[in-house]
């Protein structure tokens, strides 16, 4: 197959999206499929076409406006640059770049849609603005022949929405890092990811309150200079440690030492932190939010979302019990084993098939 896959975001910009798009891309061409992923170019001195682990990148250029993370993108000829390709099917991942939205429901082509995360997400003004903006792309997806959902909550949110449950498909976004059990030697809790008020942040460090021992917070993102006051306000700044960006090597020697992850989001679709941790044979404390109970099943200690003081009780009970860190431990590495490429990469191939021999088709959107 000929395969075009398009995002405005891509690497070196290194989020959940574009991450599954790198796997998937290569994986694809590994297994005999020309393979194409079209881009916004992130900057001036970035190459318009380059090939790497067997695909092509196209980067068209580009206009950023930065007052987010990830900042607004507009960029220019993607229906031109679609159109040119001519691939068999073309696989489209964002819904807050109308310049890709309009080119992408323009296109007469076969298409899918991954979806990423659950419709309105956001908190606050956020939310509102993620509702509306989801409430216009509905025009859009409907146009596209399939939608993969990246978990079965976002599968069931959908269908709950009123889309057939013939038109969506999961196909969760999987590990890149080998399963290996870390020792777990570290007295202390880590959290990882963007620095963004729907990673539930705010209550972990509330929560901080009420435990003896350490916590470590790496990532960065816009929330940064708040979360610090916030833990100044607290008085924790000798339990919390808040370390910024880490290079891949200390992430990895700190997930497999922790004793356990926390994950207190508001939002989440499916947890990728959970999954990369799951791998290190590390048990996770999360909110019940969205898709995090299902990606993280048995190896949970699941919380209600938004609520420091069941997540204080939470950290303490696995500081002090060490046969359910185990046992959470334990469970942990039989369940990461599910989130390999090997069992899912085919489930993406039935799914382009499919809509290839019009089996799947966009007059199955709605029931």
């Amino acid at each position: 197959m000929k395969i075009v896959d398009v995002n405005p975001f891509f690497t070196p910009y290194n989020g959940g999206i574009e991450n599954r798009m790198y796997d998937t891309s290569k994986l694809l061409a590994a297994k005999g499929h020309d393979v194409t992923v079209v881009t916004g170019r992130l900057s001036d001195d970035s190459p318009e076409e380059e090939r790497v682990d067997g695909f092509r990148i196209v980067r068209l250029k580009s206009r950023q406006i930065k007052i987010y993370n990830p900042p607004f993108i507009s960029s220019k000829g993607v229906l031109e640059t679609l159109q040119s390709i001519d691939a068999d099917i073309v696989n489209f991942n964002y819904r807050w770049a109308p310049s890709y939205t309009k080119a992408l429901k323009a296109y007469d082509g076969k298409k899918v849609f991954t979806y990423h995360n659950m419709w309105g997400e956001g908190t606050g003004i956020t939310a509102r603005f993620s509702e509306i903006n989801d409430n216009k792309f509905a025009k859009a997806l409907e146009t596209f022949d399939h939608v993969i959902a990246v978990s079965d909550t976002v599968r069931n949110d959908l269908i709950a929405r009123g889309y057939s449950p013939d038109y969506v498909t999961t196909v969760p976004s999987c590990l890149k890092c080998p399963i290996t059990a870390g020792p777990g030697t570290g007295d202390y809790a880590l959290s990882l990811g963007r620095l963004v008020r729907t990673k539930g942040l705010d209550y972990l460090i509330e929560a901080m309150k009420d435990v003896d021992h350490k916590l470590i917070l790496c990532g960065k993102g816009p929330d940064e200079k708040r979360l610090r006051k916030l833990i100044a306000k607290y008085g924790v700044s000798d339990r919390v440690d808040m370390k910024g960006y880490v290079s891949e090597e200390e992430k990895s020697r700190l997930m497999g030492e922790c004793r356990f992850f926390v994950m207190p989001s508001i939002h989440e679709s499916l947890g990728l932190a959970a999954e990369e941790l799951m791998a290190h044979g590390r048990p996770i404390v999360c909110s019940d939010a969205d898709g995090l109970p299902d990606t993280v099943g048995a190896a949970g200690y699941v919380v209600p979302k938004a609520n420091a003081s069941a997540l204080a009780h939470a950290i303490n009970e696995m500081f002090s019990d060490q046969a359910k860190v185990d046992a959470l431990a334990s469970e942990a590495l039989k369940r990461a084993a599910y989130y390999d490429w090997n069992i899912h990469l085919p489930v993406i191939e039935e799914v382009y098939g499919k809509v290839l021999s019009g089996e799947y088709s966009s007059s199955d959107a709605r029931r």
